[in-house]
């Protein structure tokens, strides 16, 4: 699959027409933020759909079940987050995956990224490993674990250029949570809401100084139908301090 989705940035006066055919949904939304989809990228995503769909059944992944529903919430929410990806070949760690976002649409545009879906519920993570295999996704994997323990591995830690999380918790636990899997030089990128955020970014600057964290930008989504988004975007400008993370559940519960 060629990776024709590296070009990025806003292109003035692109955006959502009121289509309701999933595909012309993610054509144009995706226009809105300058990444261009291939048709067999568009027909990866339209197949992960129907998995997503059938899967419902069998394991909690989403409440969504309506395709241009999915096309907007999951699919063109993921892929906002090409933007702020450095160029060139990545390794990437999505935690926190859930059914696969945003790490799997991200793999699917940028067929080069190296992408690791972790996930601490086993039957989730299953269902995205079958999920990259029958899609035929190749450099990317689903591993179950809680991040706080992962982030522990020599395997693990500190070896990714980029950490992704969609996760609903406060960024300062996210950051916690994160940051530890990044190489000194990489970044972090949490998915937001506007709302959210004016309350949880105050509340992170200590996890920021304590876990060597520096915010580069804070970006809105120019996608019309998410109008509420916003990607955060830290560098991480030293090792984490290596009593971090703290043991499971403790980032959660006593935020630094």
């Amino acid at each position: 699959m060629k990776e024709t989705a590296g070009t990025t940035g806003t292109t003035g006066g692109t955006g959502i027409t009121g289509a309701t055919d999933p595909q012309t949904i993610l054509r144009e939304g995706c226009a809105a933020i300058g990444v261009s989809l291939s048709p067999a990228q568009l027909g990866a995503l339209e197949r992960y759909t129907a998995l997503l769909r059938a899967g419902k059944a069998e394991v909690s992944l989403t409440t969504l079940t309506d395709p241009v529903a999915i096309a907007v919430k999951h699919f063109l929410d993921s892929l906002a987050v090409l933007v702020v990806l450095p160029p060139g070949p990545l390794r990437l760690v999505d935690v926190g995956t859930g059914a696969g976002f945003p790490g799997l649409p991200l793999k699917i545009a940028r067929p080069g990224l190296e992408v690791v879906l972790i996930e601490a519920t086993g039957k989730k993570a299953a269902w995205v490993q079958r999920t990259i295999e029958t899609l035929g996704l190749e450099g990317a994997r689903a591993v179950t674990g809680r991040a706080e323990e992962l982030a522990r591995a020599p395997s693990y830690r500190g070896r990714f250029d980029v950490a992704t999380a969609r996760a609903v918790a406060p960024l300062a636990v996210l950051l916690e949570l994160c940051l530890p899997f990044v190489r000194p030089g990489g970044r972090f990128v949490a998915l937001k809401t506007h709302a959210g955020l004016d309350a949880e970014l105050p509340k992170a600057h200590r996890a920021l100084e304590v876990l060597g964290g520096r915010v580069r930008e804070v970006r809105p989504v120019e996608v019309p139908q998410l109008p509420n988004r916003v990607l955060v975007v830290v560098d991480l400008e030293r090792p984490v301090p290596e009593q971090y993370p703290r043991r499971p559940g403790v980032p959660a519960k006593r935020p630094l």
